[in-house]
């Protein structure tokens, strides 16, 4: 044992729902960790500093994109990756203490491979730490041939799109063809984009995935992510503007040049950026055409400084470059959203365009569909989508708390100035979802099935009980009450906190498919990594997603499955190569359950030494602990938590384990998994 742990140093969303869609329920390949019990007497603690995200300037984050390029052959032969396969580096953020995760595309054969991106974090020395895959599915011996015309695939699409309002005869973007992986097994498939409008006057991207063997439809999802200026909803502001002559427009040349557009009732095209002959815009009023042009640029200057001061992140894509804005979007129209293939936001000026959709929280909701969409890449249906949209009012509700307007004061209601329903009501309540008279407050198995901005709920929840705990409260004036769906209180930890996991899971943890369970392992993943798995702040996350029907709380198992176990003790060289110890289960039926546990028994005097993985069957590795200098405790007991509903249950799982430094050694006493 040592003394001290210095030693280890290391060289598109519219705001308002329109339609269900189609669920996917793809898992990703990772686990994590919780305490056989709570702390007697948590106290939350500081972040690790080293696991913060490190500020990047535009220029350091263009040179880890060249590095991460330069190295993506080797990359994909450490990952085991086939001859046919190629990565593309498609983000890199970095941790202060220099872990990098870099989140990657795939090829095929030169095909685009659609639910096949990944991140991989790597330490400061290019050592691999951790894996977070789309789908653990393998690919090989793909046909690249397809049996099924483009035009067989294309009408399908026009009939999709058709169905919810488009008038389209022919596709925007002509099918191509991909490797559909997202879900089930992987096959050769055309992806079809169709433009037009949805049928309440959103623009319409709906991308439709249709088998080039069968022709049959395997998906679709909506590419559009709906949801001193004098504004109607902040007050007086202070805005950037640019003057040129005796002109001034409304560009914000602090924040990657951000522009605000007058489409002047018009659904097309970019419109008229605000210019005029002085600095002052708007009067406050909604018929002042300038005054919701100042509420959006106001709201996209406090979001970009939002994610700059608080996360470290330059602009929606981390390169320094500001999106736009379009406001003043048709007429009567009661939506606003966000669009990837103009980099925009678009509001509408809503019922009788007597109140814009411009509030601070729209605002940040769309610009953060952006952040989304450049970061996890969450496909905008089922359960990724719902987690899209939660993800778009997690950070609306934290930019409003951020901006700190006496006008707009910060709460845990989304669209609440903007009287959506005309009776002065918010679009959505984050401390109980259900207040809308829609959205479910828990997890549900069928929950992907609904639209996304309905199963938002359960995630806005989560979010809510993380940062302020169940029960009835009074917060900045607004009244709060809480439940669970286990009947169990819930401790917040504060929404700093609460935010600061929610970003750094959604940046180096989710990927395009990632559903509720898949959260949960990410947002404790980065608990563990942020405060410990022993820590006040990472068993409230236990808790809050408890409190929402996703995963148990420390020490509940009610109900509890076969268990198969392994006593057989095994040796683990100091310094050496990995071991393992093996379980045949027998007699499951179908898969392994979401929520696998793995309860881990190794005396170890060093534990911060060790990797380890559950292997199933197939011999995909789902790792619950990578080293770390920092973990200074002996032995490892603890209950994990394995995401393994893509593996079949019977067969032989393996415990893996290697220590990867010097001077400790130990030994797997044993372990069970419970199904």
């Amino acid at each position: 044992m040592r003394s001290t742990p210095s030693r280890r140093a290391t060289a598109t969303g519219a705001l308002i729902a329109a339609a269900a869609l189609l669920t996917v329920g793809v898992q990703s390949g990772t686990a994590v960790a919780r305490p056989d019990s709570a702390p007697t007497a948590a106290v939350a603690g500081k972040a690790n500093p080293g696991a913060l995200p490190r500020d990047l300037s535009p220029a350091q984050r263009a040179a880890l994109i060249r590095e991460a390029d330069a190295s993506k052959a080797a990359t994909a032969k450490e990952l085991g990756l086939g001859a046919q396969e190629k990565l593309v580096v498609r983000d890199v953020v970095q941790d202060v203490d220099g872990t990098t995760h870099t989140r990657y595309e795939r090829t095929y054969q030169g095909l685009p491979v659609l639910g096949g991106d990944l991140v991989v974090a790597a330490t400061e020395a290019g050592t691999t730490k951790a894996v977070s895959k789309a789908s653990t599915s393998v690919l090989k011996n793909i046909a690249t041939t397809a049996e099924v015309a483009p035009a067989t695939a294309e009408k399908q699409a026009l009939s999709a799109a058709a169905a919810d309002g488009s008038k389209k005869t022919a596709a925007d973007r002509a099918p191509r063809k991909v490797v559909w992986m997202a879900q089930g097994a992987p096959t050769l498939a055309y992806e079809t984009v169709v433009g037009g409008l949805q049928h309440d006057g959103t623009p319409n991207e709906l991308h439709v995935v249709t088998d080039a063997a069968s022709g049959a439809k395997l998906y679709e999802w909506q590419g559009v992510e709906t949801g001193v200026g004098n504004t109607q909803y902040s007050g007086q502001v202070t805005l950037g503007s640019v003057q040129s002559g005796s002109t001034y427009n409304l560009t914000d040349s602090a924040r990657g040049n951000h522009k605000t557009y007058n489409l002047n009732r018009g659904t097309s095209g970019t419109g008229t950026l605000f210019s005029g002959p002085d600095d002052v815009w708007g009067n406050g009023a909604a018929a002042n055409l300038e005054t919701a042009g100042a509420d959006a640029a106001y709201g996209a200057g406090e979001t970009w400084d939002y994610y700059k001061n608080v996360h470290g992140r330059s602009g929606i894509r981390g390169d320094g470059v500001g999106a736009y804005s379009r406001v003043h979007y048709s007429s009567g129209y009661v939506n606003a959203f966000w669009q990837d293939s103009c980099f925009c936001m678009t509001y509408g000026d809503g019922a009788g365009n007597a109140k814009p959709l411009t509030s601070i929280d729209v605002a940040a909701h769309e610009m953060s569909h952006g952040v989304t969409a450049a970061t996890a890449g969450l496909v905008y249906s089922g359960e990724s989508g719902g987690l899209n949209e939660a993800t778009s009012d997690i950070f609306a509700t934290a930019v409003e708390f951020y901006a700190n307007s006496p006008q707009d004061p910060g709460d845990y209601l989304i669209g609440e100035k903007i009287d959506i329903n005309g009776n002065g009501t918010p679009l959505r309540y984050q401390d109980k979802p259900s207040r809308d008279g829609i959205s479910p407050d828990s997890w549900y198995s069928g929950i992907g099935s609904t639209d996304v901005h309905y199963s938002s709920g359960p995630a806005n929840h989560f979010f809510y009980l993380l940062s302020e705990g169940s029960g009835a409260k009074v917060i900045n004036g607004v009244s709060y009450n809480s439940p669970t769906a286990d009947g169990l209180p819930v401790t917040g930890i504060g929404r700093a906190k609460a935010e600061q996991i929610w970003f750094k899971a959604l940046a180096t943890k989710f990927t395009s498919t990632t559903n509720y369970a898949a959260a949960r392992t990410g947002t404790l993943a980065v608990a563990g990594e942020l405060y410990g798995t022993t820590s006040a702040e990472y068993t409230a996350v236990q808790d809050a997603w408890a409190g929402i029907a996703v995963g148990r709380r420390p020490g509940s198992d009610p109900n509890p499955g076969p268990v198969f176990e392994s006593t057989t003790s095994v040796a683990i060289p100091d310094n050496g190569a990995a071991i393992t110890s093996t379980v045949n289960v027998t007699g499951v039926t179908g898969n392994a359950p979401t929520d696998l546990q793995v309860n881990v028994d190794i005396t170890h005097t060093w534990r911060g030494d060790l990797v380890i993985d559950l292997v199933a069957p197939d011999g995909t590795a789902y790792r619950l602990k990578n080293s770390s200098g920092s973990d200074s405790a002996d032995n490892v007991v603890e209950e994990y938590l394995v995401n393994a509903s893509s593996e079949v249950a019977n067969g032989a799982w393996k415990l893996r384990v290697q220590d990867v430094a010097a001077q400790d050694t130990g030994r797997i006493n044993g372990f069970k998994l419970t199904f």
